[in-house]
């Protein structure tokens, strides 16, 4: 069974930095895309960030390149978000994320619980 535990978030101010992490079971990171994802209230949900071992690739949005910066672990299963340069409207909840084979396979099919992270101007 996947699993996925996301933690990090918070409240931070404007242009200050915060590091989400998400630890992942039941998968390899071989077989698997991680990535994150945020929905703001009112808003449609966005897809952030993704990492693919496989692919050998991170991709990006546009709206956190250059500021955001995903990483991972294989030997601890975990990916991690490094958030800087913060924005009010970076406010959401963030979710860790799985996708069967690489970021481009289609769309995400497991999910964490997930993280709110509030920037506060």
């Amino acid at each position: 069974e996947v699993q996925l535990q996301a933690s990090g978030g918070g409240l931070v101010q404007a242009g200050g930095p915060l590091r989400l992490s998400c630890t992942a079971s039941g998968l390899s990171f071989d077989d698997y895309a991680l990535g994150w994802l945020r929905q703001a209230p009112g808003k449609e949900r966005e897809a952030i960030s993704c990492i693919s071992r496989r692919e050998g690739v991170r991709t990006y949005a546009r709206s956190v390149t250059g500021r955001f910066t995903i990483s991972s672990d294989n030997t601890k299963n975990t990916v991690s978000l490094q958030m800087n340069s913060l924005k009010p409207e970076d406010t959401a909840v963030y979710y860790c994320a799985a996708a069967t084979g690489t970021c481009s396979s289609g769309g995400f099919g497991f999910w964490g619980q997930g993280t709110q992270v509030t920037v506060s101007s």
